[in-house]
């Protein structure tokens, strides 16, 4: 026999340094994880949602402890009988020599080994257990749906709240039970209760016995699989390329076999409990044989067999009633049960414009081309700020929001922004702790300008500003203009002072003047108290921050405000809500307030098509300005809450907007008060709710394959829509829902809506235009105009094709597209016409080469049909399309004659090309058109040198001198044409 290998010792000293830095490393974690959670109470406990830091916390408490003690405890309990029921006799041999060593290390230390095993399991199976708290809340407080599952009858709230924490349970079973097989396997072989390579028995009765036990309890186990797999049939995906949920075989080849297996797994599991007794292997073995043949030829086989010989070969015709139920579901999973499909402009071709015919729907539809937004929220940020910034301290998000107001009676939407604090924007001796979270604490101001208009009599095209500056005034002025909580605001700010103190804060200028300042004390009740010394200490260690315990601003009377970002503090609140990616500011009731949309997901809704959230809600502007969505799985959501953070003290409001949802009804019974009744929103907050972008983008995806009734034609895929990539854009991204002030049709006024065109699968012409309203008495109705199949209409790919090869777009582009300059492109806007058809309008900015440059709204690109009009105003260029006369009508009908007489269309030919300006300069036949170009030239030098120096006033009016010089060009071309 080998004489046993001693096993390495430390020594003293190496002794006590481990032990000192592991006590160090326990206590600097225990510190840091403390301070999180501190501060994160103080959070809660600031905004008054301690409710729901408690509820969670607690939660995941209870998780850990079960999952942790269950884990780690039983299988420390299997592991231990399997040491105390070990043989004390063990035959000699080279194996039980070889596994002696093994043993005499382990015996000093079993009780140590042991309690590592389970606290490490535990730990493990803890952290993985607490990350389903919402599960267990779901299950503990479910709502019934009021809708059974087609094929058990079943509340649907059995496959959304307690399925999935069946399936849990399920899963730590399996665990469990597997980690103490392995344990009492690897235990019963090192003392010698398993003998692998020993003549004579292999198992003494003790692990006989235990591992029979636990054989049969995996066996159960399986059994209970089998008997959920059953329900599991609702979220099939073997057709998942055509539809998801239970298809003709798993109901007719699977759904029995499900449940035969379930009686024979169960059987097995009594074989092995048999074993116990009958002391032979060969019984629980069959059976485990049995059970593996049985599910492979009829949970396999059988159900491939069917699905290749029986199903393929008439699909269509197979999966039909399935298919059915797909669609069903998934329009009742996705909000889109209740749409108003309207057959639009069937008696026109896509290309023939009769002007009287328009012209007639352009009298009846009076608010939807007067309303037309010409500026765009996602290109005016630049111009926003050079006009509006103030200083350099303030800053507007990248982008800009839409939003309406009811100014004098009459409801206009307004491209707004708030003015932010723009840290990013700091002078490196404005970046000073001190600076950076003491004085330049907040923003100030709201700018509003609408959307359909620039300032009148300028050729540079800005906005129209009617409500800016500081202090704030215009048309919608709030009464606390101070912004503390916003988008650009990702840093911590120290606010407060003792009474008589002079004020730290710097608020705006005094008058404008560049020189004087005002300053302010914060007065809110935003904020965390960080008087006391453990408070200031507290946030010391974390943000490792020693200025909090040094610096006089931090006193009795200081605040510390942090987690400012709207959307931040929504998410903190409600960690049960997806919230939507662009958060939009109002003025309420006299304060400024930011407003959310909050949804309820869920991936377990039967039959529902699964969609990857965040996937689905990215487009062309995610991350510009905007937020991206968890790229999560989900098959069920709803916009449940309206959301409000105010922008001056931080208060976070969650309000209970769909009614009907029970998803959200069991996250209120979870954390009652948390979420307000609908009743407490005031009228002119529900005046300013807009449906949301991204539950938009999610509907249009599934209406583009589940607005089909017919499942035959669903499977086919003969009437499938596609989303239109941004035509605007360089990408093949979604191009984004804009939101639009217009009339729909049967309307008999305009409604603030989101808008989306969808094309043809594949194909570039467009067949359908679908419509949201944020209107309080219709929100949510869904709209979608049907365009005739068999009609070319155009998309908007086409259509920014066509504005691209146009003869008098082409030559502007070039002039603006150049080494001074940028061409920008705004939204390309779908508009209905009454009935007569899709009108397209997009707004052309130029932007001065350059960091200072901002875009300029200089030509207005109008489509409808074949005909293409681009002019300095949308007025101008309608009339091109529709003839003399049709942009006056379009804009105030009651200044035209009842017969309603229009002139003709210009004709803009794209294949006709224009006549190119002399390059370098150079002179041609005609005076007039030669002086136009010398003067193209001459504005082109000034804004170049103007760009030089620096001169922003300059520059500006540089560019409205190229914009007369390029007018003159087309006027002299346009004279020299008619008079060859």
């Amino acid at each position: 026999m080998r004489p046993p290998v001693p096993v390495p010792t430390l020594s003293r000293r190496a002794k006590l340094v481990l032990g000192a830095v592991a006590v160090l490393l326990v206590l600097f974690t225990a510190i840091g994880t403390l301070t999180n959670v501190y501060v994160d109470y103080l959070w809660f406990d600031e905004t008054d949602y301690t409710d729901v830091f408690w509820t969670e916390l607690q939660t995941r408490a209870l998780l850990f402890a079960v999952a942790g003690v269950a884990t780690g405890g039983l299988v420390a309990l299997a592991v231990y009988l399997a040491y105390r029921f070990r043989p004390t006799f063990r035959p000699m041999s080279l194996e039980q020599q070889n596994l002696e060593r093994y043993r005499q290390s382990l015996e000093p230390r079993r009780g140590l080994v042991l309690t590592a095993v389970a606290v490490v399991l535990g730990l493990f199976a803890g952290f993985t257990a607490q990350g389903s708290w919402q599960t267990w809340l779901m299950y503990r407080n479910s709502t019934n749906f009021g809708r059974t599952d087609p094929e058990f009858g079943i509340d649907i709230s059995f496959f959304v709240f307690d399925y999935p924490f069946y399936r849990l349970l399920l899963g730590f079973g399996f665990a469990i039970v597997l980690l103490a097989l392995i344990g009492s396997l690897l235990t019963h072989y090192v003392f010698g209760g398993l003998r692998l390579q020993t003549p004579g028995q292999k198992l003494t009765a003790a692990a006989r016995v235990q591992l029979s036990v636990l054989l049969g309890l995996f066996a159960a186990l399986k059994a209970v699989a089998y008997w959920l797999d059953r329900y599991g049939l609702v979220y099939s995906d073997r057709s998942e390329e055509i539809f998801t949920g239970a298809g003709y075989t798993d109901i007719n080849a699977l759904l029995v076999p499900k449940t035969i297996l379930v009686f024979v797994a169960a059987g097995c599991a009594l074989a092995f409990f048999a074993n116990i007794f009958v002391r032979n292997f060969l019984l629980p073995a069959g059976a485990l044989g049995l059970l593996l043949v049985i599910s492979l030829v009829i949970g396999v086989a059988y159900p491939a067999v069917v699905q290749q010989f029986v199903v393929k070969p008439s699909a269509n015709e197979k999966e039909a009633p399935y298919i059915e139920r797909a669609i069903e579901a998934t329009r009742d999973a996705y909000g889109l049960s209740d749409i108003d499909y309207v057959q639009y402009a069937q008696e026109t071709t896509g290309d023939e414009v009769d002007p009287q015919v328009v012209l007639r729907e352009l009298r009846n539809d009076t608010e939807t081309i007067p309303n037309a937004r010409l500026l765009d929220p996602n290109v005016l940020a630049d111009t926003f700020t050079a006009r509006q910034q103030i200083r350099n301290v303030y800053g507007f998000p990248e982008k800009l929001d839409i939003d309406r107001y009811e100014i004098d009676g009459e409801i206009r939407d307004y491209v707004v922004a708030v003015r932010e604090l723009n840290s990013a924007g700091l002078s490196e001796n404005q970046s000073t702790w001190i600076n950076r979270h003491t004085v330049y604490t907040h923003g100030n101001g709201f700018v509003a300008a609408p959307a359909n208009e620039v300032v009148a009599g300028t050729e540079g095209g800005e906005p129209n500003f009617t409500t800016r500056d500081l202090p704030v005034r215009g048309e919608i002025v709030p009464e606390e203009s101070r912004v503390y909580y916003g988008e650009l605001m990702l840093d911590y700010s120290v606010v407060g002072a003792p009474e008589g103190a002079a004020p730290r804060e710097f608020d705006q200028p005094e008058g404008g003047s560049d020189e004087r300042q005002i300053n302010n004390t914060y007065s809110g009740e935003g904020g965390v108290d960080v008087g006391s010394f453990f408070r200031q200490l507290t946030f010391a260690i974390y943000y490792r921050e020693r200025n909090f315990l040094l610096s006089s601003a931090v006193n009795d009377e200081s605040k510390v405000l942090y987690v400012r970002d709207p959307r931040n503090r929504v998410e903190k609140a409600a960690p049960f809500l997806e919230v939507d990616g662009d958060p939009y500011p109002a003025v309420i009731d006299g304060r400024i307030v930011w407003i959310l949309d909050g949804y309820t997901t869920s991936d377990s809704f039967p039959y529902a098509e699964q969609m990857e959230l965040g996937e689905a809600t990215s487009d062309a502007l995610t991350g510009t300005g905007t937020a991206a969505l968890p790229n999560e799985t989900v098959n069920y959501i709803r916009n449940s809450v309206k959301a409000t953070v105010d922008a001056y003290d931080g208060t976070v409001t969650l309000y209970e907007w769909d009614t009907e949802d029970p998803v959200l009804r069991t996250y209120m019974k979870a954390f009652p008060g948390v979420v307000q009744p609908k009743e407490e929103m005031s009228e002119e907050l529900i005046s300013h709710v807009r449906y949301p972008e991204d539950l938009f983008k999610v509907q249009r995806a599934i209406l583009t394959r589940y607005h089909v009734d017919d499942p035959i034609a669903f499977y086919e895929g003969s009437d499938r829509w596609q989303i239109p990539s941004d035509p605007t854009q360089n990408t093949d991204q979604d191009q984004p829902p804009y939101y639009i002030l217009a009339q729909r049709p049967g309307d008999d006024r305009a409604s603030f809506q989101l808008t989306s065109a969808l094309n043809a699968f594949r194909r570039d012409n467009l067949s359908s235009f679908v419509s949201a309203s944020s209107d309080p008495e219709t929100y949510g109705q869904i709209q979608v105009l049907q365009l005739p199949g068999n009609t070319p209409f155009r998309g908007p790919q086409q259509v920014q094709n066509a504005f691209l090869s146009n003869n008098q777009v082409r030559p502007d582009l070039t002039l603006f597209d150049s080494e001074n300059s940028d061409a920008v492109f705004g939204n390309l806007l779908t508009l209905p016409i009454g009935d007569a058809g899709l009108l397209y309008v997009e707004p052309l900015y130029v932007r001065a080469a350059g960091e200072s440059g901002f875009p300029l709204l200089q030509r207005v690109l109008v489509n409808f049909g074949d005909r293409i009009g681009y002019a300095n105003t949308l007025s101008e260029a309608l009339d091109q399309v529709f003839g003399a006369g049709a942009g006056e009508v379009a804009v105030d009908s009651d200044n035209v004659p009842d017969d309603g007489d229009v002139g003709e269309p210009e004709p803009t030919d794209p294949a006709d090309p224009p006549t190119p300006p002399p390059a370098g300069g150079g002179t041609t036949a005609d005076p007039d058109l030669a002086q136009a170009v010398a003067n193209l030239d001459a504005a082109l030098q000034a804004l170049r040198t103007a760009q030089r120096s620096g001169d922003f006033a300059a520059q500006g009016q540089a560019l409205e001198d190229l914009q007369a010089a390029v007018d003159a060009y087309q006027a002299a071309q346009q004279a020299a044409d008619g008079g060859g």
